[in-house]
């Protein structure tokens, strides 16, 4: 296990803000980990997992303690039938791979969610998604370690707690666990409309009425190389605002004022409207607050083009979420997490 003195965080998260771990460990085997814990244990360090730094904001202050890069890679095949196929996956195992991987299988069921930055063991955390997919409707079997408990555990997905954005990994029991590999069912069956507005309208001016898989992996990579920024090229975290979800009373009232409201209709009733939309409402599409530029092609999605600490992004947050709350009544919120001296 490879430790390192004072790494910053810009090098290792994708908003390229944030001051230096005080250290940092490669996590590259499952018996790395309870060495993780036990090192820290021993120098009364707090710890931090982090995959790709694609989804994380760092403070100017740094991290205090000892951050893990989960860097544990492996594929394996566990079971195939005629209609699906199920794959344990190292945690430290790019998302997007997975995705070419099992789109080569025959699978679309994670195609839509291609192009997603991050490692496989991150996206269970937040339960990523796109495109009608999610994280989530995969996922059968999470295996971690368990620092409270001190021993290796499988949690059902069930046991994840997964809704919007959100699992227990990001809410009750957030720094608890380390996410060391991921099983996942994939299906063997075709892609099934209805399709997301933006990937039916690429079919349609692709003349592709019958998409395959391959084919839904090359309209979302598509789609989101035109509106999302390239993190190596321009510092960014993807989408920085979860979509709004909203009761029906809410929307009732949005569509009076608006009567073309884009939206989604949830499993519990309540309805999803677009967090990019909202803000684009706003006129704050393309501006540029406080070094941190709106994206012109995507509202959603923060750029940091000369924001030079942490505060500069907060304070952009603060005004974008203050504009949307007094245009609509809604308080939009943050999608990436957060390390800190105290995380």
């Amino acid at each position: 296990m490879k430790i390192q003195e004072a790494v910053s965080l810009q090098t290792l998260t994708t908003m390229r803000l944030g001051g230096a771990a005080h250290l940092t460990a490669d996590i590259t085997t499952k018996e790395d980990i309870p060495r993780f814990y036990e090192f820290a244990k021993q120098h009364s360090l707090p710890t931090y997992i982090l995959g790709g730094g694609s989804n994380v904001l760092a403070h100017d202050e740094g991290f205090n303690g000892i951050v893990g890069k989960m860097m544990i890679t492996r594929v394996e095949l566990l079971e195939e039938t005629d209609s699906f196929f199920s794959l344990r996956v190292g945690g430290g195992e790019v998302w997007d791979e997975l995705c070419a991987f099992t789109t080569a299988k025959g699978s679309s069921s994670i195609a839509a969610m291609s192009a997603i930055p991050g490692t496989v063991g991150a996206a269970p955390v937040q339960n990523i998604g796109a495109y009608g997919q999610e994280a989530a409707d995969v996922i059968t079997k999470v295996h971690a370690y368990d620092s409270q408990r001190g021993e290796f555990v499988t949690l059902s997905a069930q046991q994840c707690g997964f809704s919007y954005r959100h699992s227990i990994f990001r809410g009750e029991a957030s720094g608890r666990y380390c996410i060391y590999a991921v099983t996942m069912q994939f299906s063997k069956r075709p892609p099934q409309p209805p399709y997301y507005a933006a990937l039916q309208t690429y079919l349609d001016e692709h003349a592709i009425e019958q998409p395959t898989p391959l084919q839904i992996r090359e309209a979302v990579t598509a789609i989101r190389a035109q509106k999302l920024p390239d993190p190596a090229l321009q510092p960014n975290t993807g989408s920085f605002f979860k979509n709004a979800i909203v009761d029906t009373e809410t929307f009732t009232r949005l569509q009076q004022d608006i009567e073309s409201v884009p939206h989604y209709p949830m499993p519990d009733g309540r309805i999803k409207v677009p967090s990019g939309w909202l803000i684009q409402q706003t006129g704050l599409k393309g501006e540029l607050l406080h070094g941190m530029r709106v994206n012109p092609a995507n509202a959603l999605v923060l750029i940091n083009e000369s924001a030079s600490s942490y505060s500069d992004l907060a304070a952009a947050r603060q005004y974008i979420i203050d504009a949307v709350h007094k245009k609509f009544g809604i308080t939009i919120e943050q999608e990436p997490l957060e390390i800190g001296p105290a995380a």
